[in-house]
């Protein structure tokens, strides 16, 4: 059971945080995105964040880093939480060799995350556009998204329409959107 606090719109103390946590905050400030916060155990697993999911009152959104079997395109898919993600049908939508999961030196290079931690919002640490942006379409119909701040303890409640608007408007990113 996850133990969390209560959601707050406002960033954290700066003091025991990751410099990459307190960097989406101060970013999220920066472009006027709106956001309900709260912090919790570490969360590795979507199964572990049904809990905070609840209470930030959001569908859970898997985030997946991957890469084609060469290593040399990296992909971050958002999907819906309950799905289940078959490679071969991704790999068909987007015409790519067969995906697999990207290593973690990988997520350490391009977005500056960790196993457990992959959000879009790593897309800020990822100047060069090495990492291409895939939505399923049913995450498209949803209000808000769920993702963490670059780190598993805390998570971020915020517009779907301002994260693709603004934020990714400020990354350069564009995005894919797949049916899974």
């Amino acid at each position: 059971m996850i133990k969390a606090t209560t959601p707050v719109n406002t960033k954290p103390s700066p003091e025991g945080r990751l410099a990459k946590e307190m960097a989406v905050y101060d970013l999220l400030e920066e472009l006027e995105i709106p956001y309900e916060r709260m912090d919790h155990e570490v969360t590795a697993s979507i199964e572990d964040c049904h809990e905070v999911d609840k209470i930030l009152g959001i569908h859970i959104c898997k985030n997946l880093f991957l890469c084609n079997s060469q290593k040399t395109a990296f992909y971050l898919l958002m999907m819906p939480g309950e799905k289940k993600f078959l490679t071969k049908d991704l790999s068909k939508q987007i015409n790519s060799a067969r995906l697999s999961f990207a290593g973690p030196e990988y997520m350490e290079k391009y977005l500056n995350i960790t196993p457990g931690s992959v959000s879009i919002m790593g897309l800020m640490n990822d100047k060069e556009h090495q990492v291409k942006l895939l939505i399923d379409s049913e995450v498209l119909k949803e209000e808000y998204l769920g993702c963490h701040p670059c780190i598993n303890t805390s998570s971020l409640k915020l517009k779907l329409s301002d994260v693709l608007e603004k934020f990714l408007s400020y990354t350069g990113h564009d995005y894919t959107v797949v049916t899974l």
